[in-house]
């Protein structure tokens, strides 16, 4: 009967473990973005929220982020400019898919590969122009009015979105010594409140250098 009983709770707890496995990740992924939102001090109205944390479910499959093949099957080697050309040159409803792409994919490398985008003539600040341009192109596109707001919001806001999915970039690296220099280095050179915030929580640059910093 103890042994009956033992086995009982056994399967209790593994069926307990499996559900927590099991969390989908969209629920994972809206929670992240939630906590970020309140670190970064980033307020916004709830379906953003939910845009976010189905923007990284997407992303989990690394093959959404290449680039769009044609007709025959060979991925289009096109700059941001002329990827937004096409878009806002296409008919209805390929514009509104193209243009959800290209904002899709520009606000997600900006956030989580901000640092590498640093170093290179591409920076951020063409990301987000272009990003912003085909989220409000796509806000104008579509005839939901509740859809075309979410849009408009993130087209206007879209470096603090950025900020949003940089922090949660931050958070789930790894911070080697290579990472922490390359963090190091970006508040240096840009003076990111974000980067700053990190680098004051694992004690390595004071307030005094902050407020140099600042001052520059």
């Amino acid at each position: 009967m103890i042994e009956n009983e033992n086995q009982v709770a056994e399967k209790h707890l593994n069926d307990e473990f499996r559900v927590d496995l099991c969390v989908r990740p969209k629920e994972y992924f809206f929670e992240v973005v939630g906590d970020a939102m309140v670190k970064r001090k980033v307020v916004t109205f709830p379906l953003v929220r939910n845009y976010l944390a189905e923007l990284l479910e997407h992303f989990m499959d690394s093959r959404n982020l290449h680039e769009e093949v044609d007709e025959g099957g060979k991925r289009r080697n096109e700059t941001l400019a002329e990827a937004l050309f096409r878009a806002q040159s296409s008919g209805a409803p390929l514009r509104s898919e193209r243009l959800k792409r290209l904002g899709d994919t520009s606000l997600y490398v900006s956030g989580f590969f901000g640092d590498s985008l640093q170093r290179k003539v591409v920076d951020v600040d063409y990301y987000a122009e272009i990003g912003g341009i085909a989220y409000s192109s796509l806000a104008k596109s579509v005839s939901e009015d509740t859809f075309s707001k979410m849009y408009y919001e993130i087209a206007t806001r879209f470096l603090d979105f950025v900020d949003v999915l940089g922090y949660i970039s931050h958070q789930t690296l790894m911070q080697s010594q290579d990472n922490l220099l390359r963090l190091y280095d970006r508040f240096l050179q840009t003076g990111s409140s974000l980067a700053r915030d990190q680098l004051l929580a694992k004690g390595l640059i004071t307030i005094e250098l902050d407020s140099k910093k600042l001052k520059q």
